[in-house]
């Protein structure tokens, strides 16, 4: 599996880890790469373009902490608590088919502070 740290503009740094598969390794392979984030409810979402086959199981529940592929958007999209569809359980729905792809290791809860419209970095962990 790929490691990746996610930074944020208010100095924000969480570790993720990247599953096997065409898509991650896209992915890890094009960083690192600067995006201005949107905020969704305890999702971040991305536009991030893949030069590859989209490929996977398209699901719309998620678990904290999962990060996915939107594939009618072309965007990264990393779920860090409750969406706006979610349920009294508080796991993440996503408004839209997405494809898993990783998952965000240690503590996240940070990442509510990451702010709509600013800017995030992605780059490869070792």
């Amino acid at each position: 599996m790929s490691k990746i740290t996610i930074r944020t503009w208010n100095g924000g740094e969480f570790l993720a880890e990247l599953d096997n598969n065409l898509m991650s390794d896209t992915i890890w392979l094009s960083l690192p790469k600067k995006y201005f984030i949107n905020m969704l409810g305890s999702m971040i979402y991305f536009e991030c373009p893949l030069d590859c086959p989209i490929e996977g199981e398209e699901v719309t529940q998620l678990e904290k902490g999962d990060i996915a592929y939107w594939p009618k958007a072309n965007a990264l999209c990393i779920f860090f608590g409750p969406t706006p569809l979610s349920k009294d359980d508080g796991r993440p729905v996503s408004p839209y088919p997405v494809i898993r792809l990783g998952r965000l290791l240690g503590d996240y809860s940070a990442l509510e502070d990451a702010g709509d419209r600013q800017s995030i970095r992605i780059e490869r962990a070792f």
